[in-house]
């Protein structure tokens, strides 16, 4: 259940588009909060906040802030426009927004009859801490591409929590975002996956999507119950609206956990369970008894799967020169080596399909 506090705004931390990082005076002391000022208003120093303290009671890693729920005493100015794609839809915090494939947009008219991405590489990964890898290995190869990043919303749902994808942004190695589903705050909102993926194409005009979760992850533990199996279902748009998906695996040397040891389970499952779509999927050649245990759990996909050994000479180095922090379930770089070097081996495979 939700847990709630009153607070007052002691200080703005930092911010970036779409949110503010705060602290927050509370009974137990000062608390990390986090604000969407499109939703909520930007909440000033002496302002009092209605928060959903739930993250941070549970000790959430990747959303471990307290949530502006409210800035009672100054309510921001109702939208004004077009849109009428309702998200996050039935929470206090719904909110109306203008899809791209409305009948409102400007776009509705390229995108009404639109049925194909035209051979557009689709990269589909698990985790949303799999985008600047992925662009670190693509943009190595082949500097310049195009690049709309299709958030689903298996995780975080305002795209506003994701600094990377807003650093990204800025610095041009995204053309934009795509916010799908229930998740939303991109440049461009969708209804589905499949839309997602057709604005990418037509109203950004990407030569490449990525497609991956918010931020945040959830798992059980079990074989199915966990959101990363919407890769399986997004690597299927991609194949029905003739894309080329690519498929990007999950491995990890630094997640001890058996069933994420090697190639993760959640890879086999929503690749080689869920979709049915044919996808090249990129094997990173790594050294050593590590190296044959991935080849080998990567055999469970060649069912129906084209498999790809990628070489991944220089991508070390390409990662070190990220312009984003890279982390995965709190590791860095360095901590779990082997999971960067399988995302950027999905980017330098795309790049090779782009020649």
């Amino acid at each position: 259940m939700i847990r709630w506090r009153k607070g007052e705004v002691v200080r703005i931390r930092r911010e970036w588009p779409g949110a503010v990082e705060l602290d927050v005076a509370v009974p137990e002391g000062e608390c990390r909060a986090l604000a969407y000022p499109p939703l909520v208003g930007r909440p000033e120093p002496g302002d009092e906040v209605l928060l959903n303290t739930t993250a941070l009671a549970m000790g959430l890693g990747t959303g471990g802030y307290a949530m502006v729920v409210a800035v009672p005493n100054r309510l921001p100015q109702d939208p004004e426009g077009p849109g009428h794609l309702v998200k996050a839809r039935y929470t206090p915090l719904q909110a109306t927004v203008l899809g791209a494939d409305e009948q409102d947009s400007p776009h509705h008219e390229r995108l009404r009859e639109a049925d194909s991405v035209d051979g557009m590489p689709v990269v589909v990964a698990d985790l949303h801490s799999a985008l600047p890898p992925i662009l670190c290995g693509l943009y190595a190869d082949r500097p310049g591409t195009r690049v709309a990043y299709v958030m689903q919303d298996g995780g975080a749902l305002p795209a506003w929590f994701s600094m990377a994808a807003a650093r990204l942004r800025e610095i041009g190695w995204l053309a934009g975002v795509v916010t799908v589903g229930q998740s939303f705050g991109g440049d461009v909102e969708a209804v589905s996956v499949h839309t997602g993926l057709l604005a990418a194409r037509h109203v950004l005009e990407a030569d490449v999507a990525v497609v991956a979760q918010g931020p945040g992850n959830l798992g059980t533990g079990t074989r199915w119950g966990f959101s990363g199996v919407s890769a399986g279902e997004a690597v299927n748009a991609a194949g029905v609206l003739l894309g080329r998906p690519v498929a990007a695996l999950r491995v990890s040397e630094g997640d001890k956990r058996e069933r994420h040891y090697g190639v993760s389970h959640h890879s086999l499952t929503a690749y080689g369970r869920v979709a049915l779509s044919p996808a090249d999927v990129p094997v990173p050649v790594l050294p050593g008894d590590f190296g044959e245990r991935v080849r080998d759990q990567a055999e469970l996909l060649a069912v129906r799967h084209r498999l790809v050994p990628v070489q991944v000479d220089g991508l070390h180095e390409a990662l070190r020169e990220s312009p984003v922090r890279l982390s995965t379930m709190g590791r860095g770089l360095e901590e779990d080596l082997a999971y960067f070097l399988a995302s950027a081996a999905a980017g330098r495979l795309t790049a090779s399909l782009l020649s």
